[in-house]
């Protein structure tokens, strides 16, 4: 057979979607997407919101793209097939975003979002009638991934699938075959890979043997299963485990509860509907949201999490719901607290992600082994997240991991888009300073007037709150690739005025990401992992800024730098 995937590999990170989505609700190009002219308009429209890089290209393939995989996810009402007889009317006016389309773009959470792509996953099914292509009865490859996973799991004690597992097995079965085969394909090639010498060589061998079986290019397999892996996590069941995945804990019984009902669409219009709408999920369902609430109840106990859901209506699975959301996010600060422990440990992968986003290569193997990426559409989220991780290594704040970023993560703890506008990117209360930081990955003339001022309004906010609040010192840490003379001159005159014209020194230190990134091993290599280190290092070079301008400031900060990085040396 072909192998089969989820979502679209044109665009690999699913959570693009919703940008592309909030993009078109505001465009009169919503319902009007076909045709080179449209399409071409629509991919001007992604370049415009910064959801795609446009480039010297000025073909229309990514608009069409695009609009296919929110056609094929249900977020956009897809074409329907003249020969399947249902009337366009039926279902919905072409290329206009559907009810789970809507449902996506308001979820301002993460949990959200995702239940919004477990709704758009859980109605997909193939072969359906936008694709008659496959020869084999209508499955749906979610509810046939988490099948297997939960049979290893009784097989073996885990969950765990691994990306050759998934890119040579389970995307070339569906659920004609018994899936006690399937499992049993799936650890007698793990057999295989586990007393091969040279596993990237073993893996390599097992695509081109694939290709050769099936006719399919090697790397087409690795494309499927890496698209595969990004969609199946974009639910929220799923997590990284090394280079596949892992059930998450918390969503198991859900996880049981999901694949019992296969829910195969009786017609095609049913299909088409349900597509649009999303899928019914088992907390939809009164009995179902209380095994899964309860299950959650269980996870908390076991983890020592107070909770009292005494007097707490349960009469309806919205009741339900409340309570199980309120759960799962406790249960969420507290992995993300357990998360940042260990990032101290995990100091030198960090600097390795910083030096990916330096170089602006996308992907880096460890001295492990471990393959690290930073996809090139997602690198400023990257840049914030490897700096929040920087600090968590510190390990000496006094808020919480989560109250440090204004970004979203998901169940890996990684990024789901930057932080929104309206504020910093990150904000690190210490005992007795505050180090507020800014990143941002342009470095032509444009970035004084790109980050100048929101820079300095953002610090001087943190400074009227510290101030009124804890009276501790804040000090602005701008961080870039590399430092345009005009932002440095910016930031060295240091001044803001508030609406009554009350003037406000800012103590905000420009440095670019190599220099912090040599620091901060140096704190790691020697020993001394003290936040004082970095305060005496913005004090040192925040006080060069009265005796000289931009060109000669930014020379002094890694004159500094290098002094303070050869003493920790010695």
């Amino acid at each position: 057979m072909r192998p089969w995937h989820l979502g679209n590999t044109t665009v690999r990170s699913p959570f693009r979607l919703r940008d592309g989505l909030v993009a078109l609700s505001t465009s009169s190009l919503q319902g009007n997407l076909r045709g080179e002219e449209q399409e071409r308009a629509f991919r001007c429209l992604l370049g415009e919101h910064g959801i795609v890089e446009l480039g010297d290209d000025d073909t229309y393939s990514v608009g069409r793209k695009w609009r296919s995989a929110l056609n094929k996810l249900g977020f956009l009402y897809p074409e329907v097939p003249p020969a399947s007889g249902i009337p366009q009317s039926e279902i919905g006016p072409i290329d206009m975003i559907t009810p789970n389309g809507w449902r996506l773009i308001r979820a301002d959470t993460v949990p959200a979002m995702q239940e919004c792509f477990l709704r758009a996953l859980a109605a997909h099914y193939i072969p359906s009638a936008l694709e008659r292509k496959f020869d084999f009865s209508v499955f749906s490859p979610l509810r046939h991934t988490l099948a297997i996973m939960l049979e290893l799991e009784k097989q073996t004690g885990e969950s765990r699938l691994n990306f050759v597992e998934m890119a040579i097995v389970v995307q070339l079965t569906n659920s004609d075959k018994p899936l006690a085969d399937i499992v049993a394909q799936v650890l007698a090639l793990r057999a295989r890979r586990l007393v091969s010498p040279n596993k990237r060589k073993f893996d390599r061998q097992e695509r081109e043997a694939a290709a050769g079986l099936y006719g399919y290019a090697a790397g087409t397999f690795n494309d499927y299963a890496d698209t595969n892996l990004r969609y199946l996590k974009a639910t929220g069941l799923v997590q990284s485990k090394g280079r596949g995945l892992s059930l998450v804990p918390e969503k198991h019984v859900f996880v049981e509860e999901l694949i019992q009902n296969a829910g195969i669409p009786d017609s095609d219009r049913s299909y088409f509907i349900t597509l649009c709408n999303g899928a019914k999920l088992p907390t939809d369902n009164k009995d179902s949201a209380l095994v899964v609430l309860d299950d959650l109840l269980r996870q908390l106990a076991k983890r020592g999490i107070s909770f009292d859901a005494t007097g707490k209506p349960t009469d309806t699975p919205a009741d339900i719901a409340v309570i199980r959301h309120q759960i799962e996010g406790m249960l969420s600060e507290r992995n993300e607290e357990e998360y940042a422990t260990r990032q101290a440990a995990e100091w030198e992968e960090i600097a390795a992600y910083m030096e990916l986003i330096i170089t602006r290569k996308g992907k880096k193997t460890l001295s492990n082994g471990e393959d690290i990426e930073v996809p090139k559409a997602e690198a400023p989220a990257y840049f914030e997240w490897v700096l929040w991780r920087a600090f968590l290594a510190i390990n000496s704040l006094e808020n919480k991991p989560y109250e440090a970023r204004r970004f979203k993560i998901d169940q890996d703890f990684l990024p789901v888009g930057t932080a929104p506008g309206n504020g910093p990117d990150l904000i690190f209360e210490f005992h007795d300073f505050v180090i507020v930081v800014e990143v941002t990955l342009t470095d032509s003339s444009r970035q004084e007037a790109a980050e100048g001022e929101p820079v300095r309004r953002h610090v001087a906010d943190l400074v009227s709150h510290y101030g009124a609040q804890s009276g501790k010192p804040v000090y602005g840490l701008f961080i870039a690739n590399r430092i345009d003379s005009n932002t440095a001159e910016t930031f060295r005159i240091g001044v803001w005025f508030t609406l009554t014209d009350d003037k406000m020194r800012l103590d905000i230190i420009p440095v670019t990401l190599l220099q912090f990134k040599e620091f901060f091993e140096a704190i790691f290599v020697s020993g001394r992992v003290e936040v004082s280190l970095i305060r005496e290092l913005l004090d040192l070079c925040g006080g060069l800024r009265p005796e000289h301008e931009a060109p000669e400031w930014k020379r002094k900060i890694q004159q500094t730098f290098n002094h303070q990085i050869a003493a920790l040396q010695n």
